[in-house]
């Protein structure tokens, strides 16, 4: 399967955390009803647990009630494959590691545009905890005999364009339930090296509530002033 041709169906998308509650609060639910049985239930949050996509979760609450009440308003808008705005030409930020490790982590501001190069060394971009003030980034990973890694927040988006030359580009496909959430997208080349993309577990993008709430306040002000 062409993973750069194809953009993947929702239940080919891979499962978080989140996803994975989810669910187990329904299979809560329908045990607290009664429609579940503890031995069906525990069965079933076994199976949650080992799940690997959004269709496998899917499979264990098919059957109840609630499951079908909740997919009346889809859970997330897919992000685009590639930006839909204007990038600038040269980079906000450059990581570079040869022979050596750099890391960019912590409270950091996150540019439209970033490139990072790992020669016989290691980078890591770890976006959990950076401000971000745009909606699209794009990081541009170069990898030879080296590593980079690149941690988001489960609650963006992440989008991955690249290959390998005896070496490995593995980027999670994730989509944010939020609309305003970031999206991310790493574009990359492993030649003897490796390039990945994950989610960070259990790290969110609080700011994105505060940009909405913004807006909301923004809306509110002109109505009075009219």
């Amino acid at each position: 399967m062409d993973l750069q041709k194809s953009t993947p169906q929702v239940s080919e998308l891979r499962a978080s955390d989140a996803d994975r509650d989810r669910i187990a609060d329904i299979l809560r639910e329908a045990l607290a009803e009664g429609r579940l049985t503890a031995d069906e239930h525990s069965e079933r949050v076994e199976g949650v647990l080992a799940a690997k996509t959004v269709g496998e979760l899917e499979v264990f609450i098919r059957d109840l009630p609630a499951a079908h009440e909740r997919r009346a308003a889809p859970a997330y808008t897919p992000a685009a494959n590639r930006p839909t705005d204007a990038l600038p030409a040269d980079p906000d930020d450059t990581v570079v590691a040869v022979f050596s490790a750099a890391v960019r982590k912590g409270r950091w501001r996150a540019g439209r545009r970033i490139h990072a190069y790992a020669v016989f060394g290691s980078v890591e971009i770890d976006l959990s905890e950076a401000i971000f003030e745009y909606r699209q980034v794009v990081i541009k990973a170069i990898s030879v005999f080296g590593n980079v890694e690149v941690r988001v927040p489960e609650n963006v988006s992440l989008r991955g364009t690249g290959g390998g030359v005896l070496g490995n580009f593995e980027v999670d496909t994730l989509d944010s339930d939020e609309p305003d959430a970031p999206v991310v997208y790493v574009d990359g080349w492993a030649v003897l090296g490796n390039i990945e993309g994950r989610p960070k577990r259990g790290k969110v993008v609080a700011d994105i509530l505060d940009r909405v709430q913004r807006k909301v306040d923004k809306g509110l002000r002109k109505h009075l002033d009219r």
